[in-house]
């Protein structure tokens, strides 16, 4: 990607117009992979913050007014306009993520179909008419857009998740304001104003802030404008975005982290598992919420699993993530690094064996795979956002039912298994929002929800659940005739 983009694309975008922050410090956007720096950025203030709420307060009522087929057609440019621009886009999820090549593909190819769904979702809303047990009285039930949303977007799939919960709003007849995560603001903000800009839609409709809670605090989500904050990231920062939504009475999308379980019953189809396993935990170098920290395998099958597991790991390329070659790629930032690199020396000091122990050139963690870590680590209870694998043997399916659901967080998971039907009875005995038989642990699909339980989040998004999401619901009556009162 030309490095023009990324100084263009450098600035707030607030009420239909690029402009530079007014706060005191500016944002410097690196290459997590050779630390090329790409922007500077200077902050956002709690002032643009509550400048850029009221002009999405302004826009939306006449934009919940437009046909919802003309709020169609946006969609229908925007997505146009990623397929132009897909080379482009790739480069800078390449640049300023460091994705390999193959996930920055998987990131736009998941976009567009999420920005297909919302040219659908604009066309969902219906109303009901529900009979009253009162004579000549008519109840409709309209479903209105809740007025401006919130978008706190996360560094690991910032262009999808941005896109993610910004489409559906806005063609539901939203306004949003959008902040990208720090250290994605290119690609999980400014770009996403850009694509919908040049898309045609009106001004302060969608604004990008790019800012730090260093510098507005709780500003973004304390602001009396927004009626939903849609928050994906940790779930510390998570329960503290709830927190707050719930002493101002604002409704809170909660897409938080994972500790997702891929499990091998004792007649799972080995090979097919292992190859499960690798993409589900090393995929985007393990910095998913979906991704499988844990991969439980029943002992009949232990030694088999482990060895091809092993072998399959050892052949991943870790480097350059514009090499296409190339399959494990830098994390985010150098504190990343840190806490994936100590995440092994912990289970090491702990007593476990690595089988597999990659080395840390920078932000550059090469592939982990640790087994006999111990059964009272917190380790297998919390997520690991990072190339690290923890192999835990298991006896039959009542204890790895146990193990699975033994962790504070409930996303997702998946099964091995010969037998469908017991695939899909092991699923219903797990603790979370997602399961998956036979297949990996990682998956989003426009239509169907996605989120999770426990610790791993509140309500869901993506499909029909979008309309839970950003619309509420109206009860007009109306009393044809007239109404009898008792005095």
């Amino acid at each position: 990607m030309s490095s023009s983009c990324f100084t263009d694309l450098a600035q707030q975008y607030i009420d239909g117009e690029w402009r530079p922050g007014t706060g005191s410090w500016d944002i410097i956007d690196f290459n997590p992979y050779d630390d090329e720096k790409l922007a500077s950025i200077t902050i956002a203030t709690v002032d643009e913050v509550d400048q850029a709420y009221r002009a999405a307060a302004r826009a939306q009522r006449q934009w919940a007014a437009t046909n919802p087929y003309a709020r169609r057609a946006v969609f229908e440019k925007a997505l146009r306009l990623i397929e132009e621009r897909e080379a482009e886009i790739s480069e800078a999820i390449i640049a300023e993520l460091g994705g390999t090549r193959l996930k920055a593909a998987f990131e736009l190819h998941l976009a567009k179909e999420f920005l297909r769904e919302a040219v659908h979702l604009a066309l969902a809303p219906e109303g009901r008419i529900i009979p009253s047990p009162v004579e000549g009285k008519e109840n409709r039930v309209y479903r209105v857009p809740v007025g401006v949303v919130g978008v706190i977007s996360p560094f690991n799939f910032p262009f999808l998740l941005s896109i993610k919960s910004v489409a559906p709003a806005l063609a539901l007849g939203n306004a949003v304001v959008l902040k990208p995560h720090q250290n994605t603001p290119i690609v999980g903000g400014s770009l996403v104003a850009k694509l919908f800009e040049d898309a045609g839609l009106p001004g302060g409709l969608l604004n990008v802030v790019i800012t730090d809670i260093a510098e507005i605090g709780d500003a973004f989500i304390e602001h009396p404008v927004p009626k939903v904050i849609s928050f994906t990231g940790s779930d510390q920062v998570g329960r503290h975005v709830a927190t707050v939504c719930a002493r101002s009475f604002k409704r809170c999308v909660l897409e938080l982290g994972g500790n997702s379980a891929l499990v091998v019953l004792d007649d799972a189809d080995v090979d097919y598992a292992v190859d499960a396993a690798v993409f589900s935990r090393y995929v985007h170098q393990g910095q998913v919420c979906m991704a499988a920290n844990r991969i439980l395998v029943d002992r009949a099958v232990a030694d088999e699993f482990t060895e091809k597991f092993v072998a399959k790991v050892r052949t991943l390329k870790a480097g350059d993530p514009r090499d296409p070659e190339t399959v494990i790629g830098p994390v985010i930032n150098s504190s990343q690094a840190e806490a994936v690199s100590g995440v092994v020396e912990q289970a090491l000091a702990e007593g476990a064996t690595a089988l597999v122990r990659g080395g840390r050139t920078d932000n550059l963690v090469e592939p982990s795979v640790l087994t006999g870590v111990p059964a009272d680590s917190a380790l297998l209870r919390q997520e690991v956002f990072g190339p690290v694998a923890f192999l835990v043997p298991f006896d039959g399916e009542e204890e790895a039912v146990r193990l699975v659901n033994d962790t504070p967080y409930g996303l997702s998971g998946a099964v091995h298994t010969g037998n469908i039907e017991r695939g899909v009875n092991f699923a219903k005995q797990i603790d979370t929002g997602m399961f998956h038989v036979n297949d990996g642990t990682v998956h989003d699909e426009p239509i169907v929800p996605f989120g999770g339980e426990k610790h791993s989040g509140l309500g869901r998004l993506n499909g029909d659940t979008m309309l839970d999401s950003f619309t509420t619901t109206k009860w007009i009556s109306v009393q044809h005739g007239r109404s009898g009162f008792p005095f």
